[in-house]
């Protein structure tokens, strides 16, 4: 036996190191992450943001620890969508502007709207009651 290894074992090690790399992006969007997919994608209770300033005038925050994106489109006026990528799962991970952002297959979102404006995305972000009370916003349904 030659101190080379065989063309055959280096062809496995190579599939086994590609699989390896492949499931970190899995791991990435997995369900198992605390920002990963959410088996319901909008609040099933009371959600509170905080403070209702914290949304600017005509822009948008997002809270993404509880997976929504609020915006204000004139004041004491809010829209509250779900924060989970309609394509793959994906929490968002920043707003522009009024343009959210998917880090996982770069589909982008109309914040103010719900609306997929770049794919893979096609469908809107679900959106999810929200009111402003005593200076707080809070999203979901009704308490």
């Amino acid at each position: 036996m030659s101190g080379h290894p065989s063309a055959a074992r280096r062809t496995v090690l190579k599939g086994a190191a590609l699989a390896g790399a492949a499931g970190l992006g899995v791991a990435a969007c997995s369900t198992e992450s605390k920002l990963g997919h959410a088996e319901n994608p909008t609040p099933t209770q009371p959600v509170d943001l905080g403070a209702a300033d914290a949304v600017p005038v005509g822009g948008a925050k997002l809270y993404r620890e509880q997976r929504l994106i609020v915006s204000c489109p004139s004041a004491g006026q809010y829209r509250a969508f779900s924060a989970q990528c309609t394509h793959a799962g994906c929490v968002l991970d920043k707003v522009e502007g009024t343009v959210g952002n998917c880090p996982c297959h770069g589909s982008r979102f109309d914040v103010t709207t719900g609306k997929a404006l770049h794919g893979p995305a096609t469908v809107p972000l679900p959106e999810v009651p929200v009111t402003a009370q005593g200076g707080k916003l809070v999203a979901g349904p009704s308490a």
